[in-house]
């Protein structure tokens, strides 16, 4: 898993929690804050009620049953929003009262479909629509008053005033809470960010480990992260010793057979004109043969698991070629030599030499006249990763389709009569192989054959 995806999905799994967190808390808080508002709200239809309520029950002297108006402006303004209303329930003939703001539109009062809620004593309290289709809350309470009848005394507000205060506070916990948004989520960016920075560095690390820019994870980590990097530096620590302790069987292999190999071939020869002599000399060539192909690819595999370094390409070939310029003189072959600055190698400069100087030798031993060496740095078509592409062509015969497969063969010579044991194009394959590269042979444009090896490169 890669840290900037790890990162980006933190950073939305909180991004989400933070939005659902926040919009959760704003529902709440404006639900409890509109149940305060309509309890003020009630408070204050309670307080015109009780007043009604009194001067219904306890009239002052003089004075009509029914009061012209309980000290609130808003009730004399007509269709103001505000109204009250006094009617006799028990009287055969109705004896409604009303403020006159309520003009001459009928009073709402609440029925079983409205929005409404009671408690004991005859208290009901909701919403209800009123003249011109205003919304109201209203309070209406029944009293008896024995012989004096039965009264329901009711009062209505504008509840506009209750979602114009709602509004104004949406508005306000909206604009607080988008800004509380945006700096939870700046902070969570640069939590996960800074958080993640070590295990970044960490990966950063092992890239330039496995590149060979670096041997062990350098730096200091936070106390979460010491312990991987601890552990990963033992890990490569414990792979280099076990890539030595597998290199130093190889070697003690090696001598352990040779010995007796050397001593089959010395009494062999003694006996040069047996047949069970020659038998014996015949297969212990084939026997060290194959000995040396074995401890050759453990050697190789043992190689492999280990973090490699980082080769600049252009001192190995230019030293080649002038090695083979050297060991070629008589035939007078020239190499040109065409390699960037910048080529470098992913692995051991041993098996790069190897690579490079079968691949020379093979063409110099072709070759009429001269040889080309060309060096290109790019990438693996496909997973896009760093290559070095080494290519070696001459002026020789060159070779058929089919020629070219066989020679690729471990032993394989088309021409006896050129020295050679025929492994060095195999002993390439193989080690491309290892290192997971490739050799590929064509039609050089000079002539004769092309061998171009491909190769992990930075």
């Amino acid at each position: 898993m890669r840290v900037s995806s790890l990162a980006f999905r933190l950073f939305l799994w909180a991004t989400g929690w933070t939005v659902v967190i926040l919009i959760v808390t704003g529902i709440v808080l404006s639900t409890l804050y509109r149940n305060a508002v309509e309890r003020a709200f009630d408070r204050r239809l309670d307080v015109y009620l009780r007043t009604l309520v009194a001067d219904v029950a306890s009239p002052e002297e003089g004075n009509d049953k029914f009061p012209q108006s309980i000290g609130e402006p808003l009730f004399d303004l007509p269709l103001s929003g505000w109204y009250w209303q006094v009617a006799r329930l028990d009287s055969t003939k109705p004896e409604v009262h009303s403020s006159r703001s309520l003009w001459d539109s009928n009073f709402p009062h609440l029925s079983d479909g409205s929005q409404t809620s009671a408690v004991p004593g005859g208290y009901r309290q909701g919403y209800v629509q009123g003249p011109e289709d205003v919304r109201l809350r209203l309070a209406e309470r029944t009293i008896d008053l024995g012989d004096d009848g039965r009264y329901l005394i009711s009062v209505a507000g504008d509840a506009s005033e209750i979602d114009n205060e709602m509004r104004s506070f949406d508005r306000v916990i909206g604009a607080t809470f988008g800004a509380l948004a945006i700096a939870l989520l700046l902070t969570t960016a640069l939590q996960v960010r800074f958080g993640l920075s070590p295990l970044k560095r960490i990966s950063e690390s092992l890239a330039a480990i496995r590149s060979g820019r670096a041997e062990r994870l350098q730096g200091d980590f936070p106390v979460e992260i010491a312990p991987l990097a601890r552990e990963t530096n033992a890990l490569i620590d414990a792979n280099r010793k076990i890539v030595e302790r597998a290199r130093t069987h190889v070697g003690n292999l090696a001598h352990a057979l040779k010995t007796p190999l050397s001593v089959l071939v010395n009494e062999a020869a003694a006996r040069a004109d047996d047949p069970l002599a020659q038998k014996v000399r015949e297969q212990t060539d084939i026997m060290r043969d194959q000995v040396a192909r074995q401890l050759e690819r453990a050697r190789l595999a043992a190689r492999s698991t280990v973090v490699g370094a980082l080769i600049d390409v252009s001192p190995v070939v230019t030293a080649l070629a002038r090695t083979m310029e050297k060991l070629h003189r008589e035939r007078d072959i020239a190499i040109a030599v065409d390699v960037p600055e910048q080529a470098r190698f992913s692995g051991e400069q041993h098996d790069l030499e190897e690579m490079i100087g079968n691949l020379v030798d093979n063409a110099c031993k072709w070759a009429q006249s001269r040889v080309a060496i060309e060096v290109v740095a790019d990438r693996f078509e496909g997973d896009g990763k760093p290559r070095v592409r080494i290519i070696v062509d001459d002026d020789g015969p060159g070779l058929s389709p089919s020629e070219r497969e066989q020679v690729a063969l471990r032993g394989r010579r088309l021409d006896e009569s050129k020295p050679g044991s025929g492994l060095g194009l195999s002993i390439v394959v193989e080690l491309a192989g290892l290192y997971g590269g490739v050799l590929t042979l064509g039609t050089a444009p000079i002539g004769g054959l092309r061998a171009e090896l491909a190769l992990p490169g930075a």
